[in-house]
């Protein structure tokens, strides 16, 4: 292991579609150059596309989930909120062990934002995990509304900016493009 020289933190982000594509893509790309990519994905419990396609990119490239399948955040009752909290600290400390014993080139912590924004976890965790990170490891965070402080610890933001959606038509999500 240990491809890369100087590893940055990069974030996805904003309302528009792509963010977890484009950590896909960047991981498929790594993988491709014989890169162990680690995809931990919060507050995603259901079947997508992308488990079956990583599948076939083992062992280069893995896909790590910490919660059970469940509804939307605010349709849980507070005692099912309560167990995916710990689900996500489980994720979050499962992280932390990944860049504290360097398991992988790239640790992608998908939608990391999300549990962040639903009080999941903290600005003052994702600090800290950013701070952890060793130079030769790539971290990339996805999810909306990043706070500003985390933003500026970052080395690369891209937001991702819906100027049109089909959404706005009615269309709902579809297997294989959304999900």
């Amino acid at each position: 292991m240990n491809h890369i020289k100087e590893g940055f933190i990069e974030i996805y982000t904003g309302d528009g579609k792509g963010k977890t594509t484009a950590a896909l893509g960047l991981g498929m790309r790594a993988a491709g150059n014989e890169m162990i990519v680690y995809m931990v994905q919060f507050l995603k419990g259901s079947e997508t596309g992308e488990l079956a396609s990583i599948k076939k990119l083992e062992p280069y490239f893995k896909i790590f989930r910490f919660e059970k399948e469940r509804d939307f955040f605010w349709n849980l009752n507070n005692e099912e909120k309560e167990e995916l909290k710990i689900e996500i600290r489980r994720a979050y400390n499962f992280c932390m062990d990944v860049l504290k014993n360097q398991k992988c080139d790239i640790l992608i912590m998908d939608e990391v934002m999300g549990a962040l924004g639903n009080k999941l976890l903290s600005e003052e965790d994702i600090l800290k995990l950013m701070e952890s990170k060793p130079k030769n490891v790539e971290l990339v965070l996805t999810g909306r509304n990043v706070p500003l402080n985390i933003i500026n610890k970052a080395d690369l933001v891209t937001e991702m900016k819906p100027i049109k959606h089909y959404f706005e038509k009615g269309v709902t999500a579809r297997k294989g493009i959304e999900y």
